[in-house]
C-alpha cells in the first residue's frame, strides 16, 4: 500500500518538528515537505504533490485562511487539515476555514517544552486518524474517476455510454446499487421535525444546505455537529448569517420552534422531550457515545421517541458510525432517513454506514439535500 504523502505548513520551526516527529511514528505516512507560510505552501503543493496537507492559520506573508482560499480555486479535493489554537480567536478562524473548504481541523497543541507530551498525544489521537481517513477518501475518488475515464475512453465517440460501461464506472463498493434512490411520488406523512447528524466536512456541507433555503421551513431542525465548545456557537452564527433560516446554539429548557435550527453545543449531548404539547430541548454532560459529545445517536434516539413516524433524519459527511443506531431507532418508529452520497462527502463514514445498513430512503448529493428536506417536510414555509 502506498504511503500517505503529507505536507506540513507552520511558521513555527518547533511545531513543524513536533508534527513531523509524531507523524514519523506512523508507518503509513510519509512527510514530503515543509512550508513556513501560505505562499510557500502553494508552491510546495506543486513540487511535493501531497495527498494531505496540514495548514496553520496564523502565519506571516500569507495566513492559512488566505492560502486555503487560493488553493481551493485550483484544487477542490486536496484534504487540508487546519491547525488553530483553542481560543475564541482561534475558533473563529477555524470556523471560517471550515466553511471555506477546509476538510477538518485540529486544536493546536502548545509548543513549549512542558507541553510536548500533550502535543504528541493530540497529534497521535486526532491528527493521524484524520490524515489516514481523508487520504483513503481521495484515493477512492481517484479510483472512481479512473474507472469512469476508462469507460468513456472505451466507448466509440458516436455512441453514448452503455449500461455495461456505466456499471464498470461505478464504485467497486457493494453499495453502488443503493446510491440511486431518489424522491418519487408523494409522501404519506410529512415530517414534523428534522434531525441532522454530521462530522468531518460538516461546516461546508451545512453551509450549502442552509444557503439553499429560500424560506424557513415550518418545522424545527436539530443539528449535531462534532465540534468542541466555542466552535458550535460560532458555526451556528455563521450559518444563520448566510441564509434565511435562523440557526442558533441550543439552550437548556428552551421550546423548539418551527423554522429554527438548533445546534448542540460542543461538549454537551442534546436531547428532546415532549411533556405536553411543546417539544423541549435538554442538554447534558453524560459520558460520550461513540467517543463523541455531542453524539448523533443521543439526539436521534430521543427525537424518535418524541416524533415517531413524523421524524426525518439527515446523515451528512463524517468519519465513523455515530448516528447508525439512532437511525435504526428512527426507522423502527416509521420515520424517514436520507444520506449524503459518497461522491460529495469529505468522509463517507457516517452516511455510508446507514446506506450499508439499508436504512436510507434516499442517497443524494449535497446540492439536492435542501430540496429533499423541503419535500419531505412538505409544509408551506413560514415567514421569518
Amino acid at each position: 500500500m502506498d504511503k500517505v504523502r503529507v505536507l506540513i505548513v507552520d511558521d513555527s520551526a518547533v511545531m513543524r518538528k513536533i508534527i513531523a516527529s509524531a507523524l514519523q511514528k506512523e508507518p503509513s505516512i510519509e512527510i514530503v515537505g515543509f512550508a513556513a507560510n501560505g505562499l510557500q505552501a502553494i508552491e510546495a503543493i506543486q513540487t511535493c504533490n501531497p495527498d494531505v496537507m496540514t495548514l496553520d492559520i496564523e502565519m506571516p506573508e500569507m495566513d492559512g485562511l488566505t492560502a486555503l482560499r487560493e488553493i481551493r480555486k485550483v484544487n477542490k479535493y486536496l484534504p487540508i487539515i487546519m491547525f488553530s489554537s483553542l481560543t475564541h480567536k482561534g475558533a473563529q478562524a477555524a470556523v471560517m476555514a471550515l466553511t471555506a473548504g477546509a476538510s477538518d481541523y485540529v486544536g493546536k497543541p502548545a509548543n513549549t517544552t512542558s507541553g510536548i507530551d500533550e502535543a504528541f498525544k493530540v497529534l497521535e489521537m486526532e491528527l493521524i486518524p484524520k490524515i489516514i481517513g481523508l487520504a483513503k477518501r481521495v484515493k477512492s475518488r481517484k479510483v472512481r474517476e479512473g474507472q469512469l475515464a476508462n469507460a468513456q475512453a472505451a466507448t466509440p465517440p458516436t455512441e453514448s455510454l452503455s449500461s455495461k460501461s456505466l456499471a464498470a464506472a461505478k464504485p467497486i463498493s457493494n453499495l453502488a446499487s443503493k446510491v440511486t434512490k431518489a424522491t418519487s411520488g408523494l409522501l404519506a406523512k410529512p415530517a414534523e421535525a428534522v434531525c441532522i447528524g454530521v462530522s468531518t466536512g460538516g461546516p461546508e456541507a451545512l453551509m450549502q444546505i442552509f444557503a439553499a433555503f429560500n424560506a424557513p421551513i415550518s418545522v424545527p431542525i436539530f443539528i449535531v455537529q462534532h465540534m468542541p465548545a466555542d466552535f458550535t456557537a460560532l458555526l451556528a452564527a455563521r450559518l444563520s448569517s448566510i441564509g434565511v433560516m435562523t440557526v442558533k446554539e441550543a439552550e437548556e429548557g428552551e421550546i423548539a420552534e418551527p423554522g429554527i435550527a438548533y445546534m448542540a453545543p460542543g461538549g454537551f449531548h442534546m436531547t428532546v422531550s415532549r411533556p405536553g404539547t411543546k417539544t423541549i430541548i435538554h442538554l447534558n454532560a453524560e459520558p460520550p457515545e461513540n467517543s463523541c459529545r455531542p453524539a448523533v445517536d443521543v439526539l436521534f434516539r430521543t427525537a424518535a421517541q418524541v416524533y415517531g413516524s413524523s421524524l426525518l433524519a439527515v446523515m451528512l459527511t463524517g468519519m465513523g458510525y455515530d448516528g447508525l443506531k439512532g437511525t435504526q431507532t428512527i426507522k423502527e418508529k416509521g420515520g424517514q432517513a436520507i444520506a449524503q452520497d459518497e461522491a460529495t462527502s469529505v468522509i463517507w463514514g457516517m452516511p455510508g454506514a446507514i446506506v450499508q445498513a439499508g436504512l436510507a430512503d434516499a442517497v443524494l448529493p449535497i446540492d439536492k439535500i435542501t430540496d429533499e428536506i423541503i419535500f419531505r417536510t412538505r409544509k408551506v414555509p413560514i415567514s421569518r
